[in-house]
């Protein structure tokens, strides 16, 4: 299990918010942190503490107007801390070389290889030849959906979403699906989006859901004090890395680094 940080940017800003709220056109935005620092600030942070594979998600819609100041700002993270941080949001075949080139250890992937709400193949065999499958995180980020089955009776699953987390694919996250996809990536991230800034606790049933899968995986969501990094180590039997954004004092919460870093190695 380690430590996996952030470094979320919306609109050219380091910024921390609460994920179901994100909109393409970024109105009525539920935010709990606006930093007055730029992200390469927060990149220097994790380089002195040797923190590697740290992730920086890009909350505007790629081609917008605010996605080329969150890009810059990216950039200056990646260049900050050569190979140890990741890159997602608005990433394709046609951009991917760029933040692999500008310092990005991998780029992380959703909306791109889910097309019309189903895995794309052919993208994904795109951007594998493009970058390597070494260098690519796919992002099955969820939410839960109530369906009713044929006999009428609600049930419900957790279902990959994409596009900045709006829309549902028909993708659930189950074993089967990163056993499918592990043929294209070196690792998976996975936000428990109902959770997601909110700072209310983890999402149990997703962890269980991924205590069980046999590969690289970091679990997003929900965390807000040291017992649910012991929960995630628990359910989780010590095998799924944890990432935490609002809950640290370098957004606004109480938690330090060291504080983090400690649960988890005890």
């Amino acid at each position: 299990m380690r430590f996996r940080p952030c470094i979320d940017i919306h609109n050219g800003k380091v910024k921390q918010i609460v994920g179901g709220s994100l909109r393409d056109s970024g109105e009525n935005l539920s935010e709990n942190f606006t930093s007055d620092k730029e992200a390469d600030f927060y990149a220097d942070i994790y380089r002195g503490y040797g923190l590697h594979g740290g992730h920086i998600a890009m909350l505007n819609a790629g081609g917008t107007p605010e996605y080329s100041a969150t890009k810059a700002q990216a950039i200056k993270a990646l260049k900050a801390f050569p190979g140890g941080l990741q890159a997602g949001g608005g990433i394709n075949a046609d951009n991917a070389a760029d933040f692999i080139e500008a310092g990005a250890s991998h780029v992380i992937v959703t909306s791109y290889v889910f097309r019309d709400g189903r895995i794309d193949y052919e993208r994904l065999d795109k951007l594998k030849k493009t970058v390597g499958r070494e260098h690519i995180v796919l992002d099955l980020s969820c939410r839960f959906r109530s369906i009713p089955d044929e006999a009428g009776t609600t049930a419900g699953a957790y279902y990959i979403v994409t596009d900045r987390w709006q829309k549902f694919s028909d993708t659930r996250l189950e074993n089967r699906t990163f056993d499918i996809l592990a043929d294209y990536c070196d690792e998976f991230l996975v936000h428990a989006v109902d959770v997601e800034g909110k700072k209310s606790g983890v999402d149990d049933k997703v962890i269980g859901i991924l205590a069980d899968i046999p590969y690289t995986v970091t679990y997003a969501g929900g965390v807000s004090a040291l017992s649910d990094i012991e929960k995630i180590k628990s359910i989780g039997r010590g095998r799924i890395d944890v990432t935490a954004g609002s809950a640290l004092k370098l957004f606004g919460g109480h938690l330090g680094i060291e504080e983090v870093v400690g649960c988890i190695q005890s």
